[in-house]
């Protein structure tokens, strides 16, 4: 009897215990302080990419040197070097086997990270500096951006450029593929985002509305969808599932743009940074948009609540916030003209 009477108290204090609240994995945000700052470079950070499947994030700088760290430890592995001037973007392949880079130098070049990160092509056709590179989602092409003001494609198996894509009227700053391989968006100096078809290389959309450079633009992964047409009320259809359909871009008119690829329509304005607006990534879930700016911040705005910013990191590093970039495994990192690179827990 006085056995059950203690199972019985015991079960009384389980059920007014404090709980503790699950960890929701689809809303996470980064939140301050940081995990891990990891310095080597030199000089300004120019991008950062995590690993689609390993915890390797890799980071570009002006100092020409491209770094690989473990971003669950915080350690550094390697530098690869082969550039001969700042590094302006890294990106990889869908299985992660394969790193380009792109450079000031006007080349292009693929590592192999199965290979001990050996070079394994050097691309040149580019007539200024290269900005950007993006992976088609098959590994079949690469993409890059350059100040010469064109966008060109390339052939992985014989590194020959097939296409090259012109319309823009200055220094092209950003490419990025599609989901699905089908479109290019691209944003540049003369302040308009384009969509380009990857396969006829024409000009889809010419989206304009930004006063100021365009720094940097993200297509929106299909799980933002739901969120996008009840933030500018258009109604669900829940079988249009093709990616590529809304991209968002970031400015130097401190703000960052929401857009309809097919119309060419402006559907949302976000207002908040105090400063150039450098990057913008959305959080896999599709719920949040996250952006960096030369206001030192990193700030997270949720498309379900009107678009506003539910978080703003200030002070996220000591200067301007060139990057930011984000994994599907709740990790968010953070590279800086401070020369030094954040790694940010979330939840």
């Amino acid at each position: 009897m006085e056995q059950e009477t203690k199972i019985a108290s015991l079960e009384e204090d389980l059920a007014s215990a404090p709980t503790r609240k699950p960890t929701d994995t689809v809303d996470w945000l980064p939140k301050a302080p940081h995990r891990h700052n990891l310095t080597s470079h030199r000089s300004p950070i120019t991008r950062i990419a995590f690993h689609p499947i390993f915890s390797i994030l890799v980071s570009a700088s002006e100092d020409a040197s491209i770094k690989i760290w473990d971003y669950e430890s915080g350690t550094f592995e390697r530098t690869l070097k082969g550039h001969t001037k700042a590094v302006q973007d890294v990106a990889w392949d869908a299985k992660g086997t394969l790193l380009a880079s792109c450079s000031a130098d006007l080349s292009v070049k693929v590592w192999d990270a199965q290979s001990d990160y050996q070079c394994i092509k050097t691309l040149h056709g580019h007539d200024h500096s290269v900005s950007s590179v993006a992976f088609s989602p098959t590994g079949d092409f690469l993409v890059s951006a350059s100040r010469d003001r064109t966008i060109k494609v390339w052939a992985m198996d014989t590194g020959y450029c097939v296409k090259t894509l012109s319309g823009h009227l200055d220094w092209v700053r950003r490419v990025v593929v599609s989901a699905d391989g089908r479109l290019l968006a691209s944003c540049a100096s003369d302040q308009t985002v384009r969509i380009w078809d990857l396969a006829s290389g024409e000009c889809r959309a010419e989206l304009r509305g930004h006063t100021h450079v365009v720094e940097c633009v993200a297509f929106a992964p299909v799980s933002a969808y739901p969120h996008i047409r009840a933030l500018v009320g258009i109604q669900t259809d829940p079988s249009d599932v093709t990616p590529g359909a809304y991209v968002v871009s970031g400015s130097r008119d401190k703000t960052l743009r929401l857009w309809d690829t097919s119309t060419g329509q402006q559907l949302h304005a976000f207002n908040g940074h105090d400063n150039w607006v450098r990057d913008v990534v959305f959080q896999p879930h599709g719920r949040f948009i996250l952006s960096s700016s030369d206001d030192k911040s990193l700030r997270c705005w949720d498309l379900s609540q009107s678009g506003r910013c539910v978080r703003n990191v200030s002070d996220a590093h000591p200067h301007f916030v060139a990057c930011v970039a984000v994994a599907e495994q709740a990790v968010v990192a953070t590279g800086g003209v401070d020369c030094g690179i954040r790694v940010w827990a979330c939840s």
